[in-house]
């Protein structure tokens, strides 16, 4: 019998329409003959398994629904939500309590890695180099002059938690801090000022199972734009991917390694990305992501394309690694 998938998309973010792209691409990549696949919307108007462009309610007392006389209850959940309930742990904590695996990391590791200066201070402390940064909570003063001389210029401004480069501006002089400080809570109520670190990015995709450990190639991001916004990560025409990363095997060992020990620290499950930059001969962590985009185009298919796997083997070998661990809890 086929098992029930639920492939969760949506959130309570500006990244909806990301999330949505990424169901899009998971629903092509798990295996049809072996899985029912059922996309499920969750945002704050309404939870709802969409299929044939009919809405069928989640009872939230089981995560089921009722597709036309039959109840439907799943067997894994597959989330694909970039930004809060789903990639910050609150829907990890919801399913775990409710039985239903689920393929991403735990509610601590989605918790602590959604924030991400909380993360960048918590790496740090384990021989991981970060850029230099400072948190600011909304409502607090803060000054410029002070902001300018911790971190430097040019600079970024970014929401703390979020993704898909909503809210962020790279800032050039002490004036143009306000304007941008504002434009990042409009995403966050706490927001990171960072020090800017020229040179090449390279992300790292990678997931463990009780089986095997699978560390992709590397991928390196040439933005024509300032920085690889969000108009660079979603039109092909402003940014180039290059996979394998164009860069030396001495360097790309090491980033391997040093994404295999966060893995292993956080405890992350699942496929996670990795970012960094290249800086001054320097790997510096730029950020962990726990529900990676998952759009066809995205770096984790690029990756898995490059390292010649099957991309429907690599999300089968998920799912049944999460039941199996579930069943085992």
């Amino acid at each position: 019998m086929k098992k029930n998938i639920g492939i969760i998309y949506g959130g309570y973010s500006s990244e909806v329409i990301v999330s949505e792209k990424s169901m899009q691409g998971i629903m092509t990549f798990i295996e049809p003959e072996l899985y029912n696949r059922y996309p499920i919307l969750i945002i704050e108007e309404k939870w709802c398994a969409v299929i044939d462009n009919k809405e069928y309610p989640i009872d939230k007392n089981d995560f089921s629904f009722q597709l036309e006389s039959e109840k439907v209850n799943l067997d894994c959940a597959y989330i694909t939500i970039h930004g809060t309930p789903g990639e910050n742990g609150l829907l990890q904590g919801y399913l775990k309590m409710a039985g239903i695996p689920h393929t991403t990391c735990d509610v601590l590791p989605s918790a602590l890695t959604f924030n991400k200066f909380t993360c960048n201070t918590y790496l740090k402390g384990f021989g991981v180099a970060v850029a230099d940064s400072l948190l600011i909570r909304n409502g607090s003063e803060y000054n410029a002059d002070d902001i300018v001389e911790k971190v430097g210029l040019p600079c970024f401004v970014k929401p703390n938690a979020g993704g898909s480069s909503f809210g962020i501006t790279k800032v050039k002089t002490a004036n143009e801090l306000k304007p941008a400080i504002e434009k990042a809570f409009t995403e966050s109520d706490e927001i990171i000022i960072e020090q800017f670190l020229g040179g090449t990015e390279v992300t790292c995709g990678l997931y463990k199972t009780k089986d095997e450990s699978v560390i992709f190639p590397l991928t390196e991001v040439i933005s024509e734009n300032e920085f690889f916004d969000f108009e660079a990560k979603y039109d092909a025409s402003k940014a180039e991917e290059i996979t394998p990363a164009r860069i030396d095997n001495k360097v790309r060992d090491r980033i391997q390694s040093i994404s295999s020990l966060i893995y292993d620290i956080l405890g992350c499950k699942g496929i996670v990305r990795i970012d960094y930059i290249l800086s001054d001969n320097k790997i510096f962590m730029l950020e962990v992501n726990t529900t990676p985009g998952m759009t066809v185009t995205s770096f984790i298919p690029q990756q898995i394309r490059a390292a010649g796997r099957d991309i429907k083997a690599v999300f089968n070998a998920i799912i049944e690694d999460a039941i199996s661990r579930a069943n085992k809890d």
